[in-house]
């Protein structure tokens, strides 16, 4: 990308923003994860860039930053502005954006200052911990290090993660939210995604709030089989 077909990506994005603003939605995020473009700048595995959108971490968030700036300017003080990321890309499940606290600070604080009111930190598998020597989660971390509200994700009231659509998939079954009910009360994070349990069966929440998710109905993976 030129530095002109950048400046036109972050006008595209305030505009947006600001479209969806005025037709009536409660916010937006900006989808920063999982080898879209926005994390193909952030991800050190793909930003090759010698100018000051590449190089150290600061600079390879300058682009998100600047997108983030301008989509704040664009839409009102009290619109709320969320931003996705993740470590993990999609076909590249042990990609790294940072590989210590530090490093995932350096990417976060310029995204926080520049306007993000709540990260949502996209994992595969919620109960994970993140780093070593901790129990937290990337929302975790993400929520300790920035001071915004943090939302966590990734296989909530299934066993296991989902593997992808090609190959061999396994059947994951429904379980109960215990767990991350405890670490909602520990202040760990602040807001709960759902994704393919919800699309599977959307009394979802209904039966989750009443303690019936032994009656949730488990995702397809023969259905998804035929996808491919």
């Amino acid at each position: 990308m030129t530095l002109q077909d950048i400046d036109e990506v972050i006008a595209a994005f305030a505009e947006a923003a600001a479209a969806a603003e005025r037709a009536g939605f409660d916010g937006i995020e900006l989808h920063g994860a999982h080898g879209y473009l926005i994390d193909s700048f952030l991800w050190a595995g793909t930003n090759r860039r010698t100018d000051a959108y590449g190089g150290d971490t600061a600079s390879r968030a300058r682009f998100a930053a600047e997108i983030v700036a301008a989509v704040r300017a664009a839409v009102s003080p009290g619109f709320p502005v969320v931003f996705r990321l993740s470590q993990w890309k999609a076909e590249h499940y042990d990609a790294r954006l940072a590989g210590t606290p530090e490093e995932l600070e350096q990417l976060l604080t310029p995204l926080a200052a520049a306007g993000v009111d709540a990260f949502h930190a996209s994992t595969r598998r919620y109960w994970l911990p993140e780093f070593e020597g901790s129990s937290l989660n990337l929302a975790g971390w993400t929520r300790k290090l920035t001071g915004k509200a943090a939302i966590t994700v990734g296989s909530v009231g299934l066993d296991q993660a989902f593997s992808g659509v090609r190959g061999n998939i396994p059947q994951a079954r429904t379980t109960g939210i215990g767990p991350l009910l405890d670490r909602l009360e520990l202040d760990e994070f602040d807001l709960v995604a759902v994704g393919r349990a919800l699309l599977a069966d959307p009394d979802w929440p209904a039966k989750a709030l009443t303690g019936r998710l032994d009656e949730t109905v488990p995702y397809d993976t023969e259905l998804l089989k035929t996808l491919a």
